[in-house]
């Protein structure tokens, strides 16, 4: 993983449109970086670690590149091998005749690399990739006459995940590209094409695109695209308009993109709401889920399934189910789901959430839940992804497209979801009419409450001067604000490389609170709640320890100022509803900490927007 683009057209623009493509997926996360491209009977190919912007200014210094009509590039988040330019995609094999990219993990690439070796193959990398392609040309040069008769041979015999796209000295005029566990889509103009990992890649080029699905190969040209399953059978797959503009992926004035996805939250859930509530009749229209309301009114069980950011707002969602709908609820890491053979019972309903909706170890995880009969849903920003298509049933955030790699505006867009599923499903169970109204009322009223909190982040970026060389912070919250803890600690570790530890406020006191000492900055989630009282006494338990209390209060509390070094407030709303609000200052803290810190905010090192390998 992380990042692929391909191109065929008519002209020579193959590798700027390559090199513009991979700028556009910087935001998933890469160490290295590489284009190639056929020319003049040969294939020329640039690479190196660290930034795009080094194999651009390699690749526009050289002619043969800049006259090329087909190409394909790559960046590359290391699984196998370190960050270094032999590692770096795209990887040939020893004929020099086949370039391949590649997203995923062959996870018997050890034994085909023996297997190669044996067959007088030699290797210069360390990756599991090159092991693919030396296959492929292994086959391509022992039988098969075209390079998808060669490329579906070798994915017989490979095990794991991957997104491909090949192309051959001999074929020059072909892109091969295929799919399992890894996404592709392809871009369709004229006379051209943009296969990606990542339509932000294509919508510079065309609106239209054709998801690959699972296990299905493309065979591309100038003039045409057939498709087609590993076992050769024809597919046909839609043309469908992708729902994002290049306009929705630029700064718009803001110094990174997390800092502007915070302050588009407003925005993102008004349209993530509009259309969904009806206040006349006081219902929820969640359209995603019409076919499936009679089993999920009926459901005995929720298990809400996730990872990182994701699994913190299913912990919400968990508060929120009991809550309002009182359904028992649980919440699993999607990376342990499938392999502890969980028990599916009867009715139950197995949730996943995943911003991307092609988190890998999410998907496996709602691909056991329907092999053991449960009914699945999906909860996901990216329309057409795979989990929107593998699941039962399911509802779009809308929260437009997320470019920073810490996820804030999905986040919140997740929760406001649950949060209609949980109201729907608690007016349709026991829920009266006056309640209904007042959580339908309160939730509108976010978007603007939201706007206020917003007001204070220059004043939480000076608070931060006093802490910022602080490397440990402990994060405490009690009921529906302790996953916010979590998430809040999330954020900083991320970001900001500051160790942060998230914890349900009453633990502190049973191991944790050794780590405290004078001046420890420790943030307090301490709104007007059933514990609030609970929560200023943890606060006291600190303070008699010299740490440094910044507590994120409700509007009018004046108490807290009492024992808080630093008070952060948000607007009064129903406790339900709280982490909509609280997280906000966390996420703002987080972000003014990375800068403070000279980190790269929407390029955390080592991490990707997108984990598609399990």
């Amino acid at each position: 993983m992380c990042g692929i683009v391909g191109y065929i057209g008519g002209g020579a623009k193959a590798c700027e449109v390559l090199v513009e493509g991979l700028k556009r997926l910087e935001y998933r996360g890469y160490d290295s970086a590489g284009v190639c491209v056929y020319h003049d009977g040969q294939l020329h190919t640039h690479k190196a670690p660290g930034r795009v912007a080094i194999v651009e200014q390699q690749a526009m210094a050289d002619p043969q590149m800049l006259a090329a009509g087909a190409g394909i590039a790559h960046t590359r988040w290391a699984t196998h091998g370190q960050p270094n330019e032999v590692n770096s995609h795209p990887h040939s094999d020893n004929s020099g005749k086949i370039s391949l990219v590649h997203n995923g993990i062959i996870e018997n690439y050890a034994t085909l690399k023996q297997f190669l070796i044996e067959r007088g193959h030699t290797f210069v990398s360390e990756t599991d990739t090159e092991v693919l392609v030396q296959l492929i040309g292994e086959f391509y040069n022992n039988g098969c006459d075209t390079l998808e008769e060669a490329v579906l041979a070798a994915l017989q015999e490979v095990s794991g995940t991957y997104g491909i796209v090949v192309m051959c000295v001999d074929e020059p005029d072909k892109l091969v590209a295929a799919r399992k566990g890894s996404p592709l889509i392809v871009g369709v103009g004229k006379d051209e094409y943009v296969v990606a990992s990542d339509a932000s890649a294509i919508i510079e080029h065309t609106a239209n695109v054709v998801y690959l699905h699972d296990n299905e190969v493309a065979v591309i040209t100038r003039g045409s695209m057939r498709t087609f399953t590993l076992d050769n059978v024809p597919v046909t797959n839609e043309i469908v308009e992708v729902e994002m503009t290049l306009g929705q992926i630029a700064k718009g004035g803001y110094e990174h993109f997390m800092l502007k996805e915070i302050f588009e939250q407003p925005e993102s859930i008004r349209t993530c709401m509009s259309g969904r509530i009806d206040t006349r009749d006081m219902r929820i229209n969640l359209g995603g889920l019409q076919d499936v309301e009679r089993d999920l009114v009926k459901t005995r069980k929720m298990i809400l399934t996730a990872c990182g950011t994701a699994s913190y707002s299913g912990l919400v969602g968990e508060y929120l189910f009991e809550d309002l709908a009182r359904i028992p609820t649980e919440v699993e890491y999607a990376s342990e789901f499938r392999y502890r053979n969980p028990i599916i019972e009867t009715d139950t309903t197995v949730i996943a959430l995943s911003q991307s909706g092609e988190t890998a170890d999410t998907l496996a995880a709602i691909r056991e839940a329907r092999e053991k009969g449960a009914l699945t849903l999906g909860i996901v920003n990216a329309v057409g992804s795979t989990i929107a298509r593998e699941t039962d049933a399911g509802v779009y955030l809308h929260a437009g497209p997320e470019i920073g790699v810490a996820s804030t505006k999905a986040f919140t867009c997740q929760i406001v979801v649950e949060t209609l599923m949980a109201l729907n499903l608690g007016r349709r169970r026991f829920m009266s009419v006056p309640m209904m109204a007042k959580y339908l009322e309160a939730l509108q009223a976010i978007p603007d409450q939201i706007t206020e909190v917003l007001k204070q982040s220059e004043m939480i970026k000076d608070m931060l001067d006093k802490y910022i060389e602080r490397n440990n912070w402990l994060f405490l919250g009690r009921g529906y604000n302790f996953p916010i803890a979590l998430e809040g600690a999330l954020k900083l570790k991320e970001i900001s490389y500051i160790h942060a530890e998230g914890l349900p406020a009453a633990e502190m006191k049973h191991g944790p609170i050794a780590l405290i000492n004078e001046g420890m900055p420790v943030v307090c989630i301490a709104t007007q709640c059933p514990t609030y009282e609970k929560v200023i006494g943890n606060i006291e338990e600190v303070r008699a320890r010299k740490g440094a209390i910044i507590a994120i209060a409700t509007e009018g509390d004046e108490q807290i100022r009492q024992c808080a070094d630093h008070v952060i407030y948000v607007p009064e709303c129903p406790e339900a509803l709280q982490p909509l609000l609280t997280v906000i200052p966390l996420q703002l803290l987080a972000y003014h900490a990375a800068v403070a810190r000279g980190c790269n905010v929407d390029k955390p090192r080592n991490l990707a927007k997108s984990v598609t390998v399990e």
